[in-house]
């Protein structure tokens, strides 16, 4: 074979090289236009969008305030001793409970520090 009928088929194959990504691009660019029109329809079949009406309102009252309460450990009930397992219904919801003493803690000084402030900690 001569140089010259490799160069015809390198020739060759590029041709084919680039009509195949041709037709590559052009089934991805189908199925983009195809995933488009199935969203579309989709959308035509969902509920309307909620009218401004329909939003949610502050209540007659005004807005929410946060409460703050001090809060302490809410135990776990123990099981008795019969080897009755504690059920759901028998635990509390939550693991904190409000406290006693409602209370906030203060600011002493010569007692603050924490390790690695440099200070003395509780003295």
């Amino acid at each position: 074979m001569s140089t010259a009928t490799y160069e015809l088929l390198a020739a060759g194959q590029n041709v084919l090289n680039l009509g195949a990504a041709f037709i590559g691009g052009l089934v991805v660019a189908g199925a983009l236009i195809w995933a488009v029109r199935v969203g579309m329809k989709v959308m035509d079949q969902e509920e309307n969008r909620p009218r401004p009406e329909d939003q949610p309102r502050l209540p007659e009252t005004g807005a929410v305030h946060e409460m703050r309460e001090m809060r302490e450990p809410d135990e776990m009930p123990t099981a008795p001793r019969d080897g009755e397992r504690l059920m759901p219904y028998q635990l509390h919801h939550s693991a904190t409970r409000t406290g006693k003493d409602q209370q906030r803690k203060r600011w002493l000084p010569g007692s603050s520090g924490a390790f690695g402030s440099g200070g003395p900690g509780h003295v």
